[in-house]
């Protein structure tokens, strides 16, 4: 799925928490914030798309998750935090190329072979083949059973080897101390690396990593993983295309193509634009990395520290402040010829958060955006309560402005005509949900580091949720008056 995801080091965020964020970007999806209880997990997985079916363990831990309401191509639980505070996101699509896709083929399944009159063929030589797991399946295969983000990587990279997968993904983990990114290579081969604490990481649907010490996944692990056989996998299939001794797995797995330069590339410059503008040069004549660029950094140290609101403002980029912005009103004759990241189709959106100066229970706290980052707001909930608000678990598919994702929905489809009129609105509501959803959250973590009380975190989900629903309907309030005025058929006695 076409998402963007922003990984960050607890030496780099500004109060030594970890985040992990990820746009799902996919077709309009609509989508809620649900709590699974283990009694709710399945103890056998079957997968809609690919009809593999899996074996889980009996003792999974409590979980949130983002599915989607219309299960008819599976659950997509997108991302989550379970009760260890071990967060997850999966996943973001990412590329490869022809020579590592023909060494390992992705596992696609195969529907039954069927007579002339369309009746499957009987028997053993006529049944379909299961594919191997995806999007679809991994956050409910994997978070419910681990305990740290390394574990994450262990058992991804374990159902990987033994199951396959039918598309190219990158999956991140974090807890209290670490960040932890893998990207599957192939079919059944994959390579993990242990976000460095001081860094924030940027990926852009395509393969990621530009540094790698496979001595160390295949020694110590230290701060990398991998398939076992990973090393003879490129010696094999001949394909290392490394100079001077060098290894950077985004030349050995990735892709370099003019797709790339459009789609994704520009999505890494604007980031890296806005979280170093002192300590690289990204715009001009010499500038050390353009839009188009294949050697922009996957990870790069901020030059200063990052929150939870610069992190929402880089998963909600259109391109500010430069000639590529669809929203500007000079025409650059660039506006729009590069993919945003805040797109009009995503579904949902969180950062997963994990933090230090506050007792274990609540250590987790999930920022949850619906629709368009570049409209919706950021509304922070605690994951390790026994159920969510209707007003974030409560979606049908039908629109209903009563619930967080149809009016974030309905706020972006209406300001979005009238940007340039809508802009400050949104503004202040961004603000807004920042500022009141702050206030909470130190009211409460602080009620309950006090009294030792952390059910209070599901009275608190409920006034973050009263609050929320109260800004939003402001919102849509005013960005519906203002599309309401600059309606086409508007005339007055006077305009004649």
């Amino acid at each position: 799925m076409p998402c963007t995801t922003v990984l960050v080091g607890k030496k780099a965020t500004n109060d030594r928490s970890t985040m992990i964020a990820r746009t799902d970007d996919g077709f309009f999806d609509e989508k809620k914030l649900i709590v699974v209880e283990p009694a709710d997990q399945p103890r056998e997985y079957e997968s809609k798309i690919s009809h593999v079916k899996i074996q889980l363990p009996d003792d999974p831990m409590r979980y949130t998750a983002c599915p989607s309401i219309d299960d008819k191509r599976g659950i997509w639980a997108a991302t989550g935090i379970n009760a260890a505070n071990v967060g997850m996101t999966a996943t973001e699509t990412i590329t490869s190329n022809p020579r590592v896709l023909a060494a390992d083929p992705l596992v696609r399944y195969e529907e039954p072979e069927k007579d002339a009159a369309g009746a499957e063929t009987p028997g053993e030589a006529g049944s379909g083949k299961p594919g191997g797991i995806g999007e679809e399946d991994i956050v409910v295969l994997v978070l419910p059973y681990i305990r740290s983000a390394r574990e994450g990587v262990l058992r991804l990279g374990s159902l990987l080897e033994q199951y396959g997968t039918y598309e190219s993904n990158g999956i991140a983990f974090n807890d209290e101390n670490e960040v932890w990114w893998l990207e599957s290579v192939g079919g059944h081969h994959w390579l993990a690396r242990r976000v460095p604490d001081e860094v924030v990481v940027l990926m852009p649907n395509q393969f990621g990593m530009d540094g790698f010490d496979l001595d160390d996944a295949l020694g110590e692990q230290r701060a990398h993983l991998c398939s076992a056989d990973l090393r003879e996998f490129i010696r094999d299939n001949c394909l290392d295309l490394n100079q001077n001794g060098k290894f950077n797995p985004r030349d050995i797995f990735g892709s370099h193509t003019d797709m790339d330069h459009i789609y994704n590339t520009p999505r890494a410059w604007f980031m890296g634009r806005y979280l170093t503008p002192y300590s690289h040069t990204w715009d001009g004549p010499g500038a050390e990395f353009g839009p188009e660029s294949d050697n922009i950094p996957w990870s790069l140290v901020p030059d200063r520290k990052v929150t939870i609101e610069d992190v929402k403002y880089l998963i909600s980029g259109h391109y500010q402040g430069t000639p590529y912005d669809p929203y500007s009103a000079q025409n650059t004759g660039k506006r729009g010829i590069y993919r945003s990241i805040g797109i009009n189709r995503t579904g949902v959106t969180s950062i997963c958060q994990i933090r230090e100066n506050v007792p274990e229970p609540i250590r987790g706290l999930e920022w949850v955006i619906f629709g368009s980052t570049a409209f919706s707001a950021a509304l922070p909930v605690y994951p390790n309560v026994p159920k969510m608000p209707a007003y974030l678990s409560d979606v049908t598919l039908d629109p209903n402005s009563e619930n967080f994702y149809w009016a974030s929905r309905l706020i972006g489809a209406l300001a979005d005509p009238h940007y340039g009129t809508c802009v400050q609105m949104i503004e202040r509501y961004h603000n807004a949900m920042a500022v009141e959803g702050r206030k909470l959250v130190r009211e409460y973590d602080q009620k309950m580091t006090e009294t030792g009380d952390f059910s209070l975190a599901e009275e608190a989900n409920e006034k973050l949720c009263e609050m929320a629903k109260k800004e939003t309907t402001k919102a849509l309030k005013n960005v519906l008056r203002e599309a309401s005025i600059r309606m086409k058929n508007g005339y007055n006695r006077a305009d004649n």
